[in-house]
């Protein structure tokens, strides 16, 4: 949305939708034609109101209050049950297979290919560079074209490199393999944060990508079990390793899954396949009026144009360095085994222990991502879990206890897990459209955070065990720019707030001095 655009709705959806049809059957059941209704719209000269919103959707614009609010629940409905599942479970399935060498590093990976810690540590930063270089021109395909096919084919590409890992003999091998899926997953993750901001209103937003993002977590609750059960009870079975086992299965549920989501997932609000053309009207009308007037279906933009846009924007760079610091908070996961492994007295064990403090993690979550959506607050909601991170790591850092510790790792993941939710969140509302726009804004800042892994892996070395106090100095450090870049952000919105407000006022005051009725007040950036 541009700076000049000054759009006038009611902020929240579930209160707009009996407003303004309220206002329409007033109109016509006085007068029984639409005659008064044409008269009302000229008089109403912001075309982003919520009145002259609804009349762009021709099969909206004559229901009732009640049949509108059905309908909008029903789209909602309907999106959650197929749209929300499926992303969760195709995330846990990218998490699983982008940090499976983490647990079948503890099974003899490491060993078995005759790695040092810092060739180890160069094949999980080449992911990373892989990762980054297809983020960008990937978030901007999706964007272009329908998600139920981009989607499944970026995690078939992924799954192809992870089910080939058994044929990795060498050092050179791991790092060029792990290269192939951090390039082929690079879209994915932008592309599943520009799905859900693209049908979801930002009261419904935070909560709904909490459901997914946790999907991180969720996924190592039931991936600690997973690789347990196959790394300690499938080591030479054909004359493979347990881990190679590891791989081959990943890879095969992983194409299983992409297959599902290319007939579960939905494309764009105005070109799903399977929702009723009411539905279709009610999903866009949701997410205009949210947005202020702002209709991505109508905009048909390069996607280099889109990319342009998004660079421009100094909301993109404030979201580049807090997703940078966010990612470099989360440097230890990579390294979550190894580190728990000092707390345990087998290879079961460790495995098993990742379950409880990444299912609090999910909790904490959803916690939060609820809890932001109900009082409409992104500010101290990423503030509040970093700062439990905090005390967290402290405790990891400076005590032998293992309960001491082991709680640490608890508060560290939920913490950071949820922070990242939120500035997730918080970005893809304050910059509602156009979607190329978006999908730019959302690759830029996700992969200059990337570039945290180049280095970051050098802070968790074997030698550093138990404690870990240099990884654990970075994730204070990174804490703490974290929070700067939180207040550094608010301190600009409320800016482009104040002068929102002062275009606004001016414009009322030149129609009180005609005679007309003070707009109410308008869009705003969110808090």
């Amino acid at each position: 949305m541009t700076k000049d655009h000054k759009p006038v709705v009611v902020s929240d959806i579930e209160e707009a939708l009996p407003q303004t049809t309220a206002l329409a059957t007033d109109v016509y059941d006085s007068k029984g034609s639409t005659d008064h209704l044409e008269k009302l719209a000229v008089e109403d000269e912001d075309p982003n109101s919520p009145f002259n919103i609804l009349q762009r959707y021709p099969l909206l614009r004559d229901r009732s209050e009640k049949d509108l609010d059905l309908l909008n629940r029903r789209v909602r409905r309907r999106i959650d049950l197929r749209m929300m599942p499926t992303i969760t479970l195709c995330l846990m399935i990218n998490y699983l297979d982008r940090s499976n060498v983490t647990n079948a590093r503890v099974a003899g990976m490491q060993r078995d290919m005759g790695m040092n810690d810092v060739q180890w540590s160069l094949g999980i930063s080449l992911f990373y560079v892989g990762y980054m270089l297809t983020q960008l021109p990937g978030a901007l395909l999706l964007a272009k074209y329908r998600p139920r096919i981009v989607i499944p084919l970026v995690m078939l590409g992924w799954s192809i490199p992870t089910i080939l890992f058994p044929f990795v003999r060498s050092p050179a091998g791991f790092a060029v393999a792990r290269f192939a899926v951090g390039f082929a997953e690079g879209p994915f993750f932008p592309a599943v944060a520009l799905m859900t901001s693209s049908w979801y209103v930002k009261e419904e937003l935070p909560f709904r990508m909490a459901v997914w993002h946790g999907a991180q977590t969720l996924s190592n609750v039931f991936g600690g079990p997973f690789a347990a059960a196959i790394l300690e009870n499938m080591d030479g079975i054909r004359g493979m390793h347990a881990w190679e086992w590891f791989m081959i299965i990943e890879g095969a549920v992983s194409i299983i899954v992409a297959l599902a989501a290319g007939f579960l997932l939905p494309n764009w609000a105005h070109n799903t396949p399977w929702l009723t053309p009411e539905e279709t009207e009610m999903a866009q009308y949701r997410l205009v009026l949210s947005a202020g007037g702002e209709d991505d279906s109508k905009k048909d933009m390069g996607m280099w144009a889109g990319a342009k846009l998004g660079a421009k924007d100094p909301i993109t760079w404030l979201f580049m360095a807090l997703h940078f610091w966010l990612l470099c908070a989360q440097s230890f996961k990579d390294f979550l085994p190894s580190i728990l492994r000092a707390m345990s007295t087998s290879n079961l064990m460790t495995y098993l222990l990742q379950s409880p403090c990444y299912l609090l993690g999910y909790l904490a979550i959803l916690f939060f991502g609820w809890t932001s959506g109900k009082f409409k607050d992104s500010v101290w909601h990423s503030i509040g879990p970093i700062l439990l991170s905090a005390a967290g790591t402290v405790m990891l850092i400076t005590s032998l206890n293992i309960g001491v510790r082991y709680t640490g790792v608890c508060f560290l993941i939920m913490g950071v897990f949820s922070g990242l939710n939120i500035q997730i969140s918080w970005m893809t509302q304050l910059v509602p459209g156009p979607r190329h726009k978006k999908a730019a804004m959302i690759a830029i800042a996700n992969t200059f955070g990337s570039a945290s892994h180049w280095f970051t892996p050098y802070f968790f070395l074997t030698n550093q065990a138990p404690k870990y106090q240099f990884g654990g100095g970075l994730i204070l450090v990174s804490i703490g720019l974290t929070i700067l870049t939180v207040l550094a952000t608010w301190w600009y919105v409320v800016r482009l707030n104040k002068k929102l407000d002062a275009n606004e006022d001016g414009v009322n005051v030149d129609r009180v001095d005609r005679g007309l009725p003070p707009l109410e007040k308008g869009w705003r950036y969110p808090l």
